[in-house]
């Protein structure tokens, strides 16, 4: 399994590092490796809501027990459960890997985050398609490029952010 995890970390990484040149004058290596990973994973995201939305709940409400459920609730869910995993992996092993912090406290960190992006989406979701009846994908890239500014400043400069070697406490 190692030589697996080593063999897709070391191709993402050298796949997303071959374009770095093109864009060095933009970003650091770090920033640009934050936004092409969450880039593929927001495309990622969004086309399985589309999916979602359009072919397996087609634009119908989804009862789970005694719930109900909007369509473009459900297919932010069922997205979400896909994208999760594989946003986590990427900032662990990918953009935020030399931080040194233990894999549950990484993990910790990004369920935290993704969770207030979650909700954060939720939000803007009901307001755009409930409240401002727009249509729900469109609205789902608008709210992804809010989440997704949220998401890296959160990540970067508070969850994520490295540890200076000098105790602030004195």
């Amino acid at each position: 399994m190692h030589s697996v995890h080593r063999f897709l970390k070391k191709s993402i990484l050298f796949i997303i590092d071959l374009f770095y040149p093109l864009f060095r004058r933009i970003f650091s290596l770090q920033t640009f490796r934050y936004v092409a990973c969450g880039g593929v994973n927001t495309l990622l995201d969004i086309s399985l809501f589309a999916v979602n939305y359009h072919l397996i709940f087609r634009k119908h409400n989804v009862v789970i027990g005694t719930v109900t459920v909007s369509p473009h609730i459900a297919s932010l869910w069922l997205a979400f459960c896909i994208t999760l995993p594989i946003g986590y992996y990427l900032n662990r092993y990918v953009v935020f890997q030399e931080l040194g912090l233990k894999r549950r406290v990484q993990l910790f960190r990004f369920i935290l985050v993704t969770f207030l992006c979650i909700g954060l989406n939720y939000i803007l979701l009901k307001l755009f398609v409930d409240y401002m009846g727009w249509y729900p994908t469109p609205s789902k890239v608008l709210t992804t490029i809010f989440v997704a500014a949220f998401s890296y400043i959160t990540q970067a400069f508070v969850f994520f952010k490295k540890q200076d070697a000098v105790n602030p406490m004195g």
